[in-house]
């Protein structure tokens, strides 16, 4: 009831957004489209609030935001604001960094994963697996391990995993007054070399494999995956914010936080990673983890959108971006990328209700999707970056009516409507 009369209140108020761009290449009915579905879909509560951020031709067109960060509304969606981009982050984290060392000669598609993590030699049903297949989803890993319920029980920490206080035993933080023994990485990593391999080798979307990836990453480049990251990658487009655990940074940005956690840290989660595959990591992985703005994730998707190049500094080889970018195996019925997702086959052909994303999106294009809310996707035939952010899971993560209401395809094709003319 009372969360009722909130958002009544909210509505009365009036409906909060701010913008710091020059809108003009958006024609006023585009703008009342944007503006209406957004309105709606807050009043609806797939969120409380979000931006969107759109580029076109490297120029920044549209960037908008809406609502507050809770049904309270109290504290209105910023510009600047910080998101937790959820498994966005696999594509702005380790997978530039695997691109980096596939330019670099440490990595090669197509020999057997094995040879870079090399417990899996042991093992009859992975020690062929290549990263290609890995990447694309192909290989057959198990999609999803709680490791929560090897830390927890019925929600409460087990002693001998998680702390109240930090030690040196207990030195990753997972939330606020929360310590993981420092081997609790290794029963991670223990848990996945002994996962089950199906034997149908079709499209089976896994993000084991990116809980993996930065100590291979470290592995193969001497160098922790955080300063692997921002030496090659992040300081290279100039991003201020792109990182992991946002809390230990002195940002003057404002974190959006994400779901009201009943189960485990019995609090709302803000600055401290949404994920708890993550969180159990100490909060930097390649699952998830990753904070930013909509601004620094314009900039690595512009970077991407120009296949590795980045305002005529070439960051990433033109060849790397290409391959990682394309489909790998569309015999298969497998639409992705190598750690991309791409458009569903058929996509051009397929009415807006059906399509991801729009149907207007070159079938070269490319981007993922967040369990958070967020969603980037760049187009390089049509030079449109689409990227918007919200926190669906406020106060719960059982919202699900930003998927039900179709808010990012519906989007994303008016922006297209919009910016790009028939060809």
């Amino acid at each position: 009831m009372l969360l009722k009369l909130r958002l009544l209140l909210f509505i009365l108020i009036g409906f909060i957004c701010t913008s710091n761009a020059q809108n003009s290449a958006i024609s006023d009915t585009g703008l009342s489209k944007i503006d209406a579905l957004l309105e709606d879909a807050i009043q609806q509560q797939a969120f409380p609030g979000a931006q969107i951020l759109v580029a076109h031709e490297d120029a920044i067109v549209f960037h908008k935001t809406y609502g507050y960060h809770t049904y309270d509304s109290v504290q209105s969606v910023g510009l600047n604001d910080l998101y937790d981009l959820a498994s966005v982050t696999k594509i702005l984290g380790p997978l530039p960094a695997l691109m980096k060392l596939v330019d670099e000669g440490k990595i090669d598609l197509d020999v057997p994963f094995s040879d870079y993590w090399q417990p899996w030699r042991k093992y009859k049903d992975k020690k062929q697996i290549t990263l290609r297949e890995i990447l694309a989803h192909q290989a057959g890993l198990v999609p999803y391990i709680v490791f929560l319920n090897r830390a927890t029980k019925n929600g409460i920490p087990k002693d001998r995993f998680i702390k109240d206080s930090q030690s040196k035993n207990y030195k990753k933080q997972a939330y606020s007054n929360q310590f993981v023994k420092n081997g609790f990485q290794n029963k991670v990593f223990r848990i996945i070399n002994r996962s089950k391999v199906s034997s149908n080798k079709e499209y089976r979307y896994s993000g084991l494999s990116f809980l993996l990836f930065p100590k291979v990453i470290e592995n193969l480049s001497g160098k922790t995956y955080q300063s692997y990251l921002k030496e090659n990658i992040y300081d290279a487009v100039k991003s201020r914010t792109l990182g992991f655990n946002p809390n230990d940074k002195q940002y003057s940005n404002t974190i959006v936080p994400t779901e009201l956690d009943t189960f485990w840290r019995k609090s709302l989660v803000k600055g401290y990673v949404h994920d708890e595959n993550a969180a159990l990591l100490g909060g930097v992985s390649g699952n998830a983890g990753l904070f930013g703005t909509a601004d620094d994730l314009y900039k690595m998707m512009n970077l991407y959108q120009n296949m590795g190049k980045y305002k005529g500094q070439q960051i990433l080889s033109e060849a790397v971006v290409k391959e990682f970018t394309r489909i790998q195996f569309q015999k298969n019925n497998n639409r992705r990328g190598l750690g991309f997702d791409k458009p569903l086959i058929g996509n051009d052909t397929l009415i807006l209700e059906n399509a991801y994303p729009s149907p207007k999106a070159a079938p070269s294009s490319f981007g993922h999707a967040g369990f958070t809310g967020t969603f980037v996707w760049a187009d390089p035939k049509n030079q449109l970056v689409f990227i918007f952010l919200s926190n669906r899971v406020y106060p719960d993560r059982s919202h699900r009516k930003l998927y039900g209401l179709n808010i990012r395809t519906r989007l994303h094709d008016i922006f297209y409507d919009e910016l790009i003319k028939a060809q």
